[in-house]
């Protein structure tokens, strides 16, 4: 089984009001993830929350989802988040995809593309590219996972992936919606549907 972890404890600070809670068409932004993940096939999703706990989990309610609360969230950086999320996940799941609560714009297709070069390959590590550039939600077999949770601050995801360059199966795909995210209001203005 693969599993979503989906990444939304910021703090939004550069943007300067929760980016999980904004408007994205008729839903909010952290809505749109989760949908996109479950058009995709992905029965499994876990969001990690920390900034705006309460009100996340108030829109996430109406979904098929399950929460965890990243205590560290504030000090914590995505790599604790990450952590808290791969230690809830159940003994089925054989990899998580790795995505963030800020990035709408990723299509069921693309995730749809990760999870089947997965199945294909059996790759310990799937990194979604465009143009040469590796985006997200990105894909690590549990055989990995050991590796994630012992790491320590300062250390980052992008160390984790910079370390195993060499093993990377990369999935290349037509779209820049997968290095896209949303940290400030130029950004939301200039994608927002």
């Amino acid at each position: 089984m693969i599993s979503a972890i989906i990444l939304a404890a910021g703090q939004s600070r550069r943007m300067g009001q929760s980016k999980m809670l904004l408007p994205w068409g008729p839903r909010t932004v952290i809505e749109q993830v989760v949908i996109s993940f479950l058009q995709a096939g992905v029965d499994d999703i876990l969001i990690v929350t920390g900034g705006e706990q309460e009100r996340v989990d108030k829109v996430i309610d109406a979904y098929p989802v399950r929460k965890i609360f990243n205590k560290d969230y504030a000090a914590g950086e995505m790599l604790s988040s990450l952590q808290c999320g791969l230690r809830e996940l159940t003994e089925e799941t054989r990899a998580a995809l790795i995505g963030l609560g800020d990035q709408p714009q990723v299509g069921a297709e693309s995730i749809h593309s990760i999870c089947d070069a997965y199945r294909e390959s059996a790759s310990p590590l799937i990194v979604p590219s465009f143009q040469r550039k590796r985006g997200h939600p990105w894909l690590v077999a549990r055989s990995l996972w050991d590796e994630i949770l012992r790491l320590q601050q300062p250390q980052t995801p992008r160390d984790f992936l910079n370390h195993h360059t060499d093993e990377i199966l990369y999935v290349n795909l037509d779209t820049s919606t997968i290095l896209a995210d949303l940290d400030t209001p130029e950004d939301y203005l200039k994608s927002h549907p």
